[in-house]
Formats: structure tokens, C-alpha cells, sequence
């Protein structure tokens, strides 16, 4: 039997699912005999899953919990902005001495960047890295800057050619400028040159010599390995397209050395039984970021809304409902909150509290509402009021 198939079997509550997993990263941090720390985010769901700033001080917060001084960071990302993904980095390695990186499923464009800082990358067959290939928004798309400057290239060798410009690059062309152009090229330039610097100062601190003849490997061949790993992971010719899994062969075939967490038994049941739960974390609750440790756990989860029309008229007021889970226990928690006047509350629904705090009347956790009042005020242009309607009891 398969480890999702048992679990799915027990239908567990999810107290018991986050019991079990916190078990899991016990085992893995017993076994490492390294403090574990989680960083994970949902790929499925559309919201702030990728790698940003907000995600710095609950990152912080779980390192307060950890009393080593080597670390195994358990990543799961589609990826992000490139620079914060360096000022976790740096927080990390300003505080421990050895870090690795383990990633069971995927860590992707910025989450590959982190995995390059690290002194080991711990995978197995069904892990993925991606091409560090910085993304651009530009004209209402996102798009790769190197095939933005790979296609200009490419426009260039045609005039050169044919000494003459198809009008049909002019509209393109005039829509850039020069300013846009020297983003790409610095956006590109940034996440290679961080790459070649962690690999060099990090991944190869302890390759000393060569397998293959024995002899010492030297600062400038360190040097220039790390320069051609980073610039074949940057290269979007290679692979494509952002999106591309990098697996354990691909990386080793350009040089870079992998251990293969899928060779040690007890490890690979450990970390798999892990992400299978937090695969399942993910599928029955709104939570879409986990940040944890064996002993403390931060959760980020959607709470969907349906917002009013931005711009109420004057005089008219309007209700949002949300139902959410609660990020304990799943119970289901449904808020009225009402535009610029009170309005009678709706069957099943409490009013949307004033200190944005709502306590589940299951397992009794507090859920925090700053966020999804942000959203519904945003939106509809008036305020969310939290005093009963004329003739409700208080």
C-alpha cells in the first residue's frame, strides 16, 4: 500500500494530520541530527504563493525555535522575487553554520536560486528544480527577459541580413524602452551572478578533489564549474520553458552533485511521508503557506470573498459573505460583513468582528480577518461595520 492510499484511510481530523506531520519532521530532524524548517507553499492555487517579502517575518519567527547550528530547509515554491529569495538566504547563513536544502517536490526559478546556496541539495527521482530564468511583466504578460533579449538578437540578425525592417516588429519595438531593456538585462545578470557565487563560496567548499584523477581541484577550476552550471541553468534556450522540472539526472549531467535522498531508507520514508501530508494539508483547508518547524507552525490560508461592486452609490449599502475553513480543524466559519450601514444577519452567519478576530466555535483558534477586510474595503470602496443592525441583540 502506497503511503497516500494509508493515510487517506485513516481519516484524520486535523489535529491528528498536523500531529502526524510534525512526527514526520521529528523523524527527519532525528535522523539529520540538524534543526528542520519548512518553507512551502500550495503551486495550485492562485494567491500570494510565491516567494515575497511579507514571507520574511514568519520565516524569522520559526527560526526562533531552532536551537542548532546546521539546518535542513525543507522548500516547496513555484518560485518568486529573486531578491528576497537572497535575504532569506542571507538570514539563514548569517545564522548557521551548514544549511541544505531538501526538496521533495519542487522548488522552482527563485527556490532553484535558494537550493544553489546551499552546502547540500538533498532530492530524489520525483523532486524538481527550474531554470532560473527572471520573469518580466510587460504589456499585461509575464515573459522571460531572456527570451525577450534572445528574440531583439534575433530581430537584429534579421535587418543585418536582409537591410531592411519587417514591419511587423515595429509595434513591438517602439513599445520598449530603453529602460526596459537594461531590466532584463540586469534581471538576468543578478540571478547568475548570485547562483555563481553561492555554488562557489557554498555547494563547493568541501570539493577538494576530482573523482575521476584524484588530483586537488583548484579556486579557478571552483570558479569556473560554478560559472557554467549557473549559466546553463539561466539558459532559456536549454529548457525552454519557465516552467521546465529540472530532475536529479538533468543537474548531474551539467555538473552539478546531488545527494539522492531515495537511497536511504529510513530518511526517504521520513521526508515522503512528510510532503504527502502536506500535500494533504493543502487539499483540505484553505491554507495555502506553511511555515513550521517540528514544534511551532505559522499558517497563511485563503478566505474566499464575495466582494460588493467597487464604488457603492450613496445612500445604497451592501453585504459581503465569506466562508472559510479554519486553519486548525477545517470547521467552516461563515461572516457577513456589511458596506457603510448594519444590515440584518444572514442565516448561519456571524457578523464580521471589529478587532478583525473571529474564534472557531469548534476547536476555539483565532483567525485573523486583516487581510480579507483589506480586500473587501479595497474593492468595494466603503467601509466593513461591525455594530449590530437597529433592533438586533447585542
Amino acid at each position: 500500500m502506497g503511503i497516500y492510499t494509508e493515510y487517506l484511510g485513516k481519516r484524520w481530523s486535523f489535529p491528528d494530520l498536523e500531529a502526524e506531520r510534525k512526527a514526520q519532521l521529528r523523524r527527519i530532524s532525528d535522523l539529520r541530527q540538524r534543526d528542520v524548517l519548512v518553507y512551502a507553499a500550495d503551486p495550485r492555487v492562485e494567491g500570494p504563493i510565491d516567494i515575497r517579502q511579507e514571507d520574511i517575518l514568519p520565516l524569522c519567527e520559526q527560526l526562533t525555535y531552532c536551537q542548532r547550528n546546521e539546518i535542513d530547509l525543507i522548500l516547496e515554491t513555484p518560485g518568486g522575487s529573486g531578491e528576497i529569495a537572497e535575504q532569506i538566504v542571507r538570514i539563514l547563513r548569517e545564522r548557521f553554520e551548514s544549511l541544505s536544502v531538501i526538496v521533495p517536490g519542487s522548488a522552482k526559478s527563485a527556490g532553484t536560486i535558494m537550493a544553489m546556496a546551499a552546502d547540500d541539495i538533498l532530492m530524489d527521482e520525483a523532486s524538481a528544480l527550474g531554470p532560473i530564468d527572471a520573469q518580466l511583466f510587460w504589456q499585461g504578460k509575464v515573459f522571460s527577459a531572456d527570451a525577450l533579449l534572445k528574440g531583439l538578437d534575433r530581430i537584429k540578425s534579421e535587418v543585418e541580413r536582409e537591410q531592411r525592417l519587417n514591419l511587423a516588429y515595429v509595434p513591438i519595438l517602439q513599445a520598449l524602452s530603453p529602460g526596459e531593456l537594461e531590466h532584463a538585462h540586469n534581471a538576468l545578470q543578478f540571478a547568475q551572478e548570485l547562483v555563481q557565487e553561492w555554488l562557489e563560496k557554498y555547494k563547493f567548499k568541501f570539493w577538494m578533489t576530482h573523482t575521476s584523477t584524484g588530483q586537488s581541484v583548484t579556486d579557478e577550476e571552483k570558479k569556473v564549474r560554478a560559472k557554467e552550471i549557473a549559466q546553463q541553468l539561466c539558459d532559456h534556450s536549454k529548457w525552454r520553458t519557465h516552467g521546465r522540472s529540472i530532475r536529479l539526472p538533468d543537474l548531474q549531467s551539467i555538473g552539478l552533485k546531488i545527494t539522492n535522498f531515495g537511497l536511504e531508507s529510513p530518511l526517504a520514508d521520513a521526508i515522503r511521508r512528510y510532503f504527502v501530508l502536506l500535500q494533504m494539508t493543502f487539499d483540505t483547508t484553505a491554507i495555502y503557506k506553511v511555515f513550521e518547524t517540528p514544534v511551532s507552525q505559522i499558517y497563511r490560508f485563503i478566505a474566499p470573498t464575495q466582494a460588493a461592486p467597487a464604488g457603492i452609490p450613496p445612500g445604497q449599502f451592501m453585504s459581503s459573505l465569506l466562508t472559510l475553513a479554519c486553519p486548525k480543524c477545517a470547521a467552516e466559519i461563515r461572516v457577513q460583513a456589511d458596506l457603510g450601514e448594519a444590515r440584518p444577519l444572514k442565516p448561519g452567519h456571524i457578523r464580521f468582528p471589529a478587532d478583525n478576530r473571529v474564534t472557531c466555535s469548534v476547536c476555539k483558534s483565532e483567525i485573523d480577518l486583516t487581510e480579507a477586510r483589506g480586500q473587501i474595503e479595497l474593492q468595494s470602496k466603503a467601509r466593513v461595520v461591525s455594530s449590530p443592525a437597529e433592533g438586533e441583540a447585542q
